[in-house]
């Protein structure tokens, strides 16, 4: 039962506004232009709703998409789908503090996977508590250490270095850890709905709604183990690239869907065979006696073709990769299943519970993700699978319905946002912009042309630190470490599949472009290159 307030506009009511004067005041040296809900005006609640991994190709409200998600695609429908939607640095750690943070990799800290979060910064969670929100963060995390102030209440997934497991998932709290049965992503939607169920109802609320899936190792919910079997998922054109036109840099990451490990793609042996001591199939002894049934009945026949096949000599080359592909996608495709029927849960608690009409929901993920395009699976590049996100928002009654707005954003406008959202001002620390003008047709028009770049995380899957600049049309990249360059004009090369960095016909746009970056780089505050 929710606790009860005194009404939205009596003393919780004058609560929140001291509150959110207390948090201008705090504010108030350096912050920008804000104004604050008008008098009468319950503030809106915001629900981000946060996957890992999670590919555009494998969202149907995007165009040339794979698979069915309508509860994802209804956040679109009812409000607004972003087309041009990146992330500053494609790997989990970097973006998630980026959309706290609202700034840059260099900025809070954060560069790659291994470095250590710093909770004593402003982070847009920790300034809307000031202002009087509740505030929860329930699912994957990732960063480290665990948060201190960030959130009033926080539940984060514990094991597998940060990733937690998607059967029968720890989670760390404040008060210690705890296990709770089931599968990952039905039981951090559970949790989320348990925590608004306890929430002060004349409050405003900010709750963070965070999953694991579609990252690795995929292992589906049991009700989807069979989604897509009998069909033959499209492949992307560039899955059996050969990386030529491009540097030597590509075909050496070490990211190929041919090189997935056969445990990665839940070939296992058959039930009754798994070795107790093998660590590759450690996953499945997390797992009731009732869930390694129900994995054993959908793949051990899969497993056992795959073993037919292998044994006759007929994966090997172009063969290997389609198989594996398959094996891979419909796995990917699976796990997002799980993320998409939770969205839609929590969509429904809110129509249930009369929060829809002043809630605003966002759907995202910490970048994109390689289905199979230029035959990898992962993320970590400037190439566009990886460099763009989704970004979903819907707002009744302020954001119209249907719009897909063409500006180009990134994870570092999240922050903003949400703040602009909520009245409550945007310190000059964060280098983003809110999107609400753009969500209500007011683009302004010193908006930006170009977006940055940067991935520091050197050498992880053998891929270089470089940095870029993306434009409507073109995107120059920078792998600094040897002083390299790729150009793609993404309107006539769009699976950028051939650089024309270098040419004679691309010599004027290229000086136009690398002094944009010059001019990025100086905007954001980018110490120089380190090699």
């Amino acid at each position: 039962m929710a606790k009860k307030g005194t009404g939205a506009h009596g003393t919780g009511r004058r609560e929140f506004i001291r509150r959110s004067l207390h948090g201008a005041a705090l504010l108030a040296a350096g912050s920008r232009a804000w104004s604050a809900p008008a008098a009468g005006e319950t503030p809106p609640n915001i629900v981000f709703l946060f996957s890992d991994d999670h590919a555009l190709r494998t969202i149907s409200a995007y165009p040339d998409s794979v698979g069915q998600t309508p509860n994802i695609d209804r956040i679109a429908r009812e409000g607004a789908l972003f087309r041009r939607s990146y992330c500053t640095n494609s790997i989990c750690c970097p973006s998630r503090a980026t959309i706290l943070t609202g700034a840059h990799s260099h900025i809070n800290g954060v560069r790659g996977n291994g470095n250590r979060w710093d909770g004593t910064q402003p982070v847009f969670p920790r300034l809307l508590k000031r202002a009087g929100y509740q505030t929860a963060l329930i699912g994957k995390w990732h960063l480290r250490p665990a948060p201190t102030t960030e959130f009033d209440h926080w539940e984060i997934l514990s094991g597998a270095g940060g990733q937690g497991h998607y059967y029968n998932p720890q989670f760390q709290t404040a008060e210690g850890a705890k296990t709770h049965e089931g599968y990952s992503s039905d039981v951090i939607a559970d949790r989320a709905m348990s925590w608004l169920d306890g929430r002060e109802e004349d409050r405003p609320f900010l709750l963070m709604c965070q999953f694991k899936a579609p990252h690795v190792h995929r292992l589906p919910a049991a009700r989807f183990m069979d989604l897509h079997e009998n069909e033959t998922i499209p492949e992307p054109p560039s899955l059996l690239d050969r990386y030529q036109g491009r540097l030597p840099h590509a075909d050496k990451a070490w990211m190929k869907v041919a090189g997935i490990r056969d445990h990665s793609l839940n070939i296992t042996p058959a039930k009754g065979r798994v070795p107790k001591d093998d660590r590759r199939y450690s996953f499945l002894a997390r797992l009731s006696q009732s869930q390694r049934d129900a994995f054993h009945r959908a793949y051990d026949p899969r497993n056992e073709e795959f073993r037919r096949l292998r044994a006759a000599g007929k994966l090997k080359g172009e063969a290997l990769v389609r198989y594996k592909y398959q094996r891979f996608i419909k796995d990917y495709l699976r796990c997002v299943a799980a993320v998409d029927e939770n969205v839609g849960r929590v969509l429904t608690y809110l129509d249930e519970h009369g929060l829809t009409q002043n809630t605003v929901v966002v759907y995202a993920s910490d970048q994109g993700y390689y289905t199979g395009e230029h035959g990898w699976a992962e993320k970590r590049w400037m190439y566009e699978e990886s460099l763009s996100m989704p970004f979903l928002i819907r707002w009744p009654g302020h954001i119209a319905a249907g719009q897909k707005p063409t500006a180009m954003i990134q994870n570092l406008d999240y922050a903003p946002t949400f703040l602009d959202i909520a009245g409550v001002p945007v310190p000059k620390r964060m280098q983003g912009r809110s999107l609400l003008p753009v969500l209500q047709g007011k683009q302004p028009e010193d908006w930006r042309r170009s977006i940055y770049y940067h991935y520091y995380d050197h050498g992880k899957h053998n891929v270089p630190r470089h940095d870029g600049v993306r434009t409507e049309r073109y995107k120059l990249v920078h792998y600094y470490t040897d002083d390299s360059w790729e150009l793609f004009d993404l309107e006539n090369d769009p699976q950028e599949l051939a650089s024309i960095y270098g040419r004679p016909a691309a010599a004027a746009l290229t000086v136009t472009l690398k002094a944009e970056l010059t001019r990025l780089r100086a905007l954001y505050n980018v110490p120089a290159y380190s090699h």
